[in-house]
């Protein structure tokens, strides 16, 4: 499996995303969703709701943090994609280039993880300053470099089974949104009802959540990881065969 021709494919969107961020109205849309959760939940629940034990801000900052990074990493990627393909025309160039799918593979995920790290960053910073009882654990960064790698991998697989670029909202209603609320970013998965759970369990951000707010790696984070882990194998796996079977 040879990589060793990511870099201009990373390098070409962070040249990309170093134009985006000179721009401030840029920033701030990316920024907009984040905040505004933080000051209407955070802030306007942070003397009312203690959570684990825990102020709510205390609470919320990593599950934030989770959530921006994954639609940070996974729309950048997704849209990305989707509008080289379709209408730039530009991912043809990478097809023909002498490099591998994987080195598509890898350039892509790598730019989607530094977007939705960048995205994060804001998030933690309020936390570290605001939040009395939140700190930057070893399993915190685990968790959010795993979390952005695997939905910067999903980014891709959506990037390029989309016929139109209306399509990755698509996506994003049925798939990223629902996520993003019922995945224990704002309450703890516990407080959800039997059935549910089942399901909310099944889901990726779901075990970023369990594991973004452990103060130590114990069995759950491990089970945790490890399910992270098998998701992430499995779009990257479908991301590749995508990339090396595309014809259009």
């Amino acid at each position: 499996m040879m990589i060793y021709g990511w870099y201009p494919v990373f390098l070409r969107q962070m040249l990309i995303f170093r134009k985006k961020i000179m721009k401030m109205g840029y920033v701030f849309s990316a920024m907009m969703m984040p905040v505004v959760y933080l000051i209407a939940f955070g802030f306007g629940l942070r003397g009312s709701v203690s959570i684990k034990g825990t102020d709510y801000l205390s609470f919320l900052v990593p599950g934030l943090a989770a959530m921006s990074s994954m639609n940070n990493s996974y729309n950048w990627v997704a849209s990305s994609l989707n509008l080289n393909r379709l209408y730039f025309k530009n991912f043809q160039i990478f097809i023909q280039a002498p490099i591998t799918s994987y080195s598509i593979l890898a350039g892509e995920i790598m730019a989607g993880m530094v977007r939705g790290l960048f995205a994060s960053l804001f998030i933690i910073i309020v936390g570290i300053i605001f939040a009395a009882d939140f700190h930057i654990t070893l399993t915190f960064t685990i968790a959010l470099i795993l979390n952005s790698f695997l939905f910067a991998a999903i980014g891709v697989v959506i990037g390029m089974i989309t016929k139109t670029h209306e399509d990755t909202s698509t996506y994003t209603n049925f798939f990223i949104m629902p996520m993003a609320f019922f995945s224990g970013t704002f309450f703890p998965v516990e407080n959800m009802s039997r059935f549910l759970k089942y399901f909310i369990y099944l889901l990726p951000l779901t075990h970023t959540n369990i594991l973004i707010r452990k103060q130590n790696f114990d069995s759950d984070a491990l089970i945790s990881t490890s399910v992270i882990i098998i998701y992430t194998a499995v779009f990257l796996v479908c991301g590749s065969k995508l990339i090396k079977d595309y014809s259009e």
